[in-house]
């Protein structure tokens, strides 16, 4: 065989192989952007690069992966939901004290989940995996929190932080869809008639 045709073989290959690798790259690019979302988003001008980014929230999808994320039983998020109506009550005459329930209340569901609620940018981190389009929510509701703490809000920033721990609350509170044993449903359910 003619060297020539050995050459050409070879960049032929190699140019194959290069067209493969840019496929992976985009191909996982575009899952990330779609699981993640606005965090994508965020992850790059955090990181400065979609490379590193990329990795970090494929570390954070690794990571949430490992853990044992569970919905709530229909009783357990009955619970939660009534103990949320119960605090957004308290806001009419305790906002500081219904916000920091709120995010106690937050925390807990979380928990009951099976997500870790080590610090903060961990929890953010391991939200933004299921719930990407509520994490922001989540840090705005924090920034307001600590502001308060500090005596840096009125009212009204107090109503937002709630808004925001709703959203994401209501976000959070999957709830495992039970339905009735195959001999228990009732016929029409299954295309018979009534």
């Amino acid at each position: 065989m003619d060297n020539r045709w050995i050459v050409v073989a070879v960049v032929v290959l190699v140019a194959v192989l290069v067209a493969i690798v840019m496929l992976v790259r985009q191909r996982r690019s575009r899952q990330l952007q779609d699981q993640f979302g606005p965090e994508y988003r965020r992850a790059v001008q955090k990181y400065g690069s979609v490379t590193r980014a990329e990795s970090e929230l494929d570390e954070r999808r690794k990571r949430v992966r490992a853990l044992e994320i569970r919905p709530l039983s229909p009783a357990d998020a009955d619970r939660f939901a009534e103990a949320w109506r119960r605090t957004q009550a308290r806001f009419v005459d305790d906002p500081s004290r219904a916000i920091t329930e709120g995010d106690r209340l937050v925390e807990d569901l979380m928990r009951m989940r099976g997500y870790p609620v080590g610090r903060f940018q961990e929890r953010i981190a391991d939200i933004s995996v299921d719930h990407p389009r509520v994490v922001e929510h989540y840090r705005a509701a924090h920034a307001i929190a600590q502001a308060s703490a500090d005596g840096r809000t009125d009212t009204e920033d107090l109503r937002q932080a709630m808004v925001h721990l709703r959203a994401l609350f209501e976000d959070l509170l999957e709830v495992r869809d039970q339905a009735p044993p195959e001999d228990d449903r009732p016929r029409w359910a299954e295309g018979g008639r009534r």
